[in-house]
């Protein structure tokens, strides 16, 4: 038997955190060479530290992208907000180590003759959609990112004097039930002005907490930690090292469900470690949306160069109103999961990445230009008459 009670944790950390600014400078260049060249190739990682910056990996676009991408991550970390003589926007030193596509690379992904275009690379992915909130995300990392972003919002709107861009939330939710019911303890480290004490920054913070968390959901006092080292001035990149792709759990499901391992951010969409994660997300959150589950999980796995998927496996928990075979092989029918299939569906060769690179890629809303169509719920009404 499951188990019903039990505390669980995810955490969140926002756009100023150093692995967060790698993410940034990676999907950033991500939508420079798909504005670009839509059919363009780039696997792009970054490494930050003070007052430096490389940018290194593989493209395969017009070269004109690349004179600009020194520019483009200066006003990348500039938008983020650092301004700090360890971490400065126009002071840090920029490399662009960017090289070729491999050729033995291209010649694998490739559409040539009969063969369709194949998957980037080899693994397995995982997508998953729960009822514990609107956004059918776990709810530990749901109220963890919104903690940071209403306070990023406040900040960068100038409504707060005194926090810094770099900061991380941790949440802890009791179930009762198998339901989230109360916090039992937060976490909040917000990089903030050197004039704060610990009490002033305690007491900016409790605020956003408290807007976010639903009525009555508060954890106690003396589980409420804000800056439990009791200062935090010095921040991002100049305070610890970032890198690319460090942060998978906080951009997906918080740890509440698995996660295949590669990371999203400076990948280009026929890297099935991005888009293939997508559709798995789409397919689960349509699963829940149309009430076929409560939890959904569904994992799928592909070899380099091959178009075609070498497994479809999908887990309800226990929650499901139809049979887990049966759904597996609707899902089949109701999407292609080939690479240029989930790219089609959820026309993913946009400039759509950059905004992905903090508070999850998972649980948005679907904007109008075509960013996050993965939280899209029109594939419900096509999965039930699948089942049916």
């Amino acid at each position: 038997m499951p188990r019903t009670d039990y505390l669980f944790t995810s955490e969140s950390v926002s756009e100023g955190h150093p692995d967060k600014v790698c993410d940034r400078i990676s999907d950033t260049v991500v939508d420079a060479y798909l504005k670009a060249d839509p059919t363009a190739r780039v696997a792009c990682e970054t490494l930050a530290t003070t007052n430096k910056v490389v940018i290194a990996g593989e493209v395969r676009g017009p070269e004109a992208v690349l004179r600009r991408i020194e520019d483009m991550a200066r006003e990348a970390i500039r938008d983020i907000g650092y301004e700090q003589d360890g971490f400065h926007w126009k002071n840090a030193k920029i490399d662009v180590c960017l090289h070729s596509q491999s050729a033995d690379i291209a010649q694998g992904v490739d559409a040539a003759g009969n063969k369709d275009e194949g998957a980037g690379d080899q693994g397995i992915m995982f997508g998953y959609a729960c009822r514990e909130t609107d956004s059918l995300m776990p709810a530990p990392l749901h109220y963890a990112h919104n903690i940071l972003k209403a306070m990023s919002e406040a900040r960068r709107s100038g409504r707060v004097k005194g926090f810094g861009p770099d900061a991380k939330s941790q949440v802890t939710l009791q179930y009762v039930g198998g339901r989230p019911v109360r916090a039992t303890s937060i976490v909040v480290s917000t990089q903030h002005a050197s004039d704060l004490g610990q009490e002033q920054v305690r007491e900016l913070v409790r605020p956003f907490v408290l807007s976010v968390l639903p009525k009555g959901w508060m954890c106690k006092e003396e589980e409420f930690y804000v800056n439990p080292t009791g200062r935090f001035v010095i921040g991002g990149p100049d305070g610890d090292a970032g890198l690319t792709g460090r942060k998978i759990i906080v951009d997906t499901y918080g740890g509440a469900a698995p996660h295949g391992g590669g990371a999203f951010s400076g990948k280009d969409p026929s890297k099935v470690d991005r888009s293939a994660a997508y559709a798995c997300r789409y397919l689960a959150k349509n699963v829940v949306a149309a009430s076929l589950a409560d939890r959904c999980t569904i994992q799928v796995s592909y070899a380099i160069g091959v178009s075609k998927p070498l497994s479809l496996y999908v887990d309800l928990h226990g929650t499901g109103r139809v049979d887990e075979s049966r759904l597996e092989r609707a899902l089949s029918e109701v999407m292609d999961l080939s690479p240029r299939g989930i790219r089609e569906k959820l026309q993913l060769r946009k400039p759509i990445y950059a905004r992905t690179s903090a508070y999850g890629h998972f649980g948005r809303d679907p904007e109008s230009d075509g960013g996050f169509s993965w939280e899209r719920v029109d594939l419900a009404d096509d999965i039930k008459s699948a089942v049916a």
